[in-house]
């Protein structure tokens, strides 16, 4: 079994992650961390207790991090001390942060991504192609939607989709983001010509598809040399 540990234990994704592992066979859940003060910690999420201590990460095979960007470089130094894998679905880094993160990814294995939907990541593939194919006689715009407790915008996943296209079709791409009420997640990529448009639309109805996603990667990470991987190199797998 993999020894998993959860960090950001006490948010959302952290407590769907917990339910969804503790109803999987291959996982052992071994470590969920919270920060010092949060009113989760010391507390029972299902049948584990939140920790406020990441030495504890020292038990773990692999390490899920949905957390906040301060957080996550907190216990990046753990995670890194004790050489464990770690795939990390926090968003809103600045690039300076991403840099830090990159380099880390020279010691350990780490599945960086700002969706773990395998829906989403599909979708990125899907949106560089028609963008390349289709040339410059085409607008093309991202809108996306977040609850409006999401504290960045753009969200991450529109940010990578947008680098995506303009990777593909050297094309800048304008983002659109909207915050309102409970949305678990929306991305519209829009391609406007003359007499017809195009969309792509992924719609997350739930948080399980970024939580499953995350318990893949986490399975798929174990093992793997150092390096930075994303979730297109978790689906190859």
């Amino acid at each position: 079994m993999i020894k998993l540990g959860v960090l950001g234990a006490g948010g959302r994704m952290g407590r769907r992650i917990i339910e969804l592992a503790e109803n999987d066979s291959e996982f052992d859940l071994t470590l969920a961390l919270e920060k010092r003060g949060h009113p989760l910690s010391g507390k029972y999420i299902d049948k584990i207790k939140i920790s406020s201590t990441a030495d504890g990460i020292f038990l773990i095979d692999v390490a899920i991090d949905f957390s906040l960007p301060q957080a996550t470089f907190e216990n990046l130094d753990y995670v890194l001390k004790y050489k464990k894998p770690l795939v990390l679905g926090t968003t809103g880094f600045s690039e300076e942060e991403a840099d830090k993160i990159k380099e880390a990814a020279k010691a350990i294995p780490i599945v960086f991504s700002p969706n773990m939907s395998i829906g989403v990541n599909l979708l990125f593939g899907l949106a560089g192609e028609i963008a390349r194919k289709l040339g410059p006689g085409y607008d093309i715009e991202i809108v996306e939607a977040h609850h409006k407790a999401k504290k960045d915008a753009p969200s991450g996943t529109a940010k990578k989709m947008a680098q995506v296209i303009a990777n593909e079709s050297g094309r800048n791409v304008t983002v659109h983001a909207l915050r309102a009420g409970d949305i678990v997640g929306d991305h519209t990529v829009i391609y406007a010509g003359g007499g017809e448009r195009i969309e792509l639309k992924h719609q997350a109805h739930s948080r399980d598809v970024f939580a499953i996603g995350a318990l893949r990667a986490a399975k798929w990470i174990v093992g793997k040399p150092a390096g930075l991987y994303s979730m297109q190199d978790v689906l190859k797998g």
